[in-house]
């Protein structure tokens, strides 16, 4: 399988209270075409900071990354952003769904953003909500929905561009042991049945042992990277 996406000795270093903190320190690691990785670490490790900078949120201070084979380090802001636009999906740890849409229309929204035709993002989008057996909570806002329906929803948001890699921060940080069993069998179908290349950032166990590789960081440093038989 082709590398989709590639870190070469990067590192990240910021000021907090005057003082130098180093939350990456030479990391350097690839991900194939289909992989389902987490990044792993106790919190500060630098697993947030990496998905981060993978996905162009943050620059790192030195250091390359490349998203296929566009190095993402050369790209402007407005360059940036098409690319998260375009070929980047991203599930962030508090949803960020839009408070006044309903489902289909927090679904549609960054289609609209990418210009595709109302009629067939409407119909995308409801029917990737359907896969996820939200179909009949199209209509919702996200105050009328559980937190693990919240999840769904921006889970649909994010692969329904379809993405070549999607990016997921603590995902399970918000859903109680149910919901996160439910949302990872959902991921774990997305990649072995779509070929979705996942990278997830987590601290929770059970998360790790859905995803086949984990990376491990300590001190900004990886520590391990194994694969498992999940």
């Amino acid at each position: 399988m082709s590398v989709v996406v590639r870190c070469e000795s990067l590192c990240r270093t910021y000021q907090q209270d005057a003082f130098p903190v180093t939350a990456l320190d030479n990391v350097s690691f690839e991900v194939r075409q289909g992989e389902f990785v987490s990044l792993a670490g106790p919190s500060g490790s630098g697993k947030s900071t990496l998905l981060n900078i993978i996905g162009g949120l943050d620059r790192p201070t030195s250091g390359d990354v490349y998203l296929g084979d566009t190095h993402l380090n050369s790209l402007n802001e407005t360059e940036l952003s098409d690319l998260r636009l375009y070929q980047l999906g991203f599930i962030f740890q508090d949803y960020n769904l839009i408070p006044v849409l309903n489902a289909l229309e927090n679904v549609e929204f960054t289609m609209q953003l990418q210009g595709v035709d109302a009629k067939e993002r409407s119909e995308r989008a409801l029917a990737t909500l359907q896969s996820l057996g939200l179909g009949d909570l199209a209509h919702r806002r996200p105050s009328e929905l559980s937190g693990g329906q919240q999840q769904r929803v921006a889970i649909a948001r994010a692969i329904v561009t379809r993405p070549k890699v999607l990016l997921a921060d603590e995902p399970s940080a918000n859903l109680d042991s149910k919901s996160t069993e439910g949302l990872l069998e959902l991921l774990k179908k997305l990649n072995t049945e779509q070929g979705v290349t996942i990278i997830t950032a987590t601290h929770d166990p059970l998360v790790m042992r859905y995803a086949r590789r984990r990376v491990t960081l300590v001190d900004g440093r990886i520590d391990s990277d194994e694969n498992s038989e999940s």
